[in-house]
C-alpha cells in the first residue's frame, strides 16, 4: 500500500521507537518519501526552502527508520525511528515542549514528569539562567554533581531507616533530580537506561556470562 500524494505534500508524524514519544511533524513529497525508503533515514520536503531535506545531514541528528504506517485515508504517515540526537533544532529531544493544557484524573501528577524534568535540565544547559541551581551544578562539573548524588543517597537511607515516608519521598525526588543532571552532564539519555533495563529484564533468570547484578527480578 502506497501513500496518496495526489493532493501534494502529506504530513509525517515522527515518533521515538523506544519511548513512543512524538518527536516532530514534517511534510513529505513523493520524492522525499522515495528517498526515505532508499536511505532508510527520514527525508522531508522543506516548504520554506522548497527542496528535499535530509534530516540530520548538517547537524548529524539523523533518524533511522524502523517502521512506516499509513492512516486510514493513506494521506498521513506515522514513522517510528531510532534517533541519533535531538529531533528539535532547539536542542530538545522533541519539538513538542510547550504545554497548553493537561487534564489528568489526578491533577497532582504529571504522567510525563520525568521527561518534563529532563527537558527543563536540557534547557538550562542550552540557555543558562542567572540564579539557576542546575546551571550552578553544570558550572561546577561532574565532581560536584557526583558529590551531591552521594549526599542525597545518604539522606534517602536515613529517611528510610527513620520510616518517614514524606521525608523519604522528598529525598528520593532530590536523588532523581541530581541523577538526571549527572546524566545530562555526561551525555547519558533516559533511553539508554531504559534500553539497559529492558536488556536485563529480557535476560532475567538466564544471566550466565552477564554482570553479577543481573538477577531474577
Amino acid at each position: 500500500m502506497k501513500p496518496d500524494f495526489s493532493k501534494g505534500l502529506i504530513p509525517a508524524v515522527i515518533i521515538d521507537h523506544e519511548t513512543k514519544d512524538v518527536l516532530m511533524v514534517a511534510y513529505m513529497s513523493e520524492a522525499s518519501y522515495q528517498k526515505t525508503l532508499e536511505t532508510n533515514e527520514t527525508v522531508f520536503y522543506s516548504r520554506s526552502r522548497q527542496e528535499l531535506w535530509h534530516k540530520g545531514k548538517t547537524s548529524g541528528n539523523t533518524q533511522r527508520v524502523l517502521s512506516i504506517t499509513l492512516d486510514c485515508d493513506q494521506d498521513t504517515l506515522l514513522i517510528e525511528v531510532e534517533k541519533n540526537g535531538p529531533a528539535c533544532h532547539t536542542g530538545r529531544e522533541s519539538c513538542f515542549f510547550h504545554h497548553v493544557r493537561e487534564n489528568h484524573s489526578d491533577q497532582s501528577i504529571d504522567p510525563n514528569i520525568f521527561n518534563t524534568l529532563i527537558e527543563e535540565i536540557k534547557e538550562r544547559k542550552i540557555e543558562p539562567k542567572d540564579g539557576s541551581y542546575t546551571n550552578y551544578l553544570f558550572n561546577k562539573g561532574v565532581d560536584k554533581i557526583s558529590k551531591k548524588l552521594i549526599e542525597e543517597a545518604g539522606e534517602v537511607i536515613i529517611a528510610a531507616k527513620n520510616k518517614d515516608k514524606e521525608e523519604l519521598t522528598l529525598e528520593i525526588s532530590d536523588l532523581i533530580y541530581h541523577t538526571f543532571v549527572l546524566m545530562e552532564d555526561t551525555g547519558v539519555e533516559l533511553s539508554d537506561v531504559k534500553r539497559e533495563l529492558t536488556r536485563r529484564f529480557a535476560k532475567k533468570g538466564n544471566n550466565k556470562g552477564d554482570r553479577k547484578e543481573i538477577k531474577e527480578w
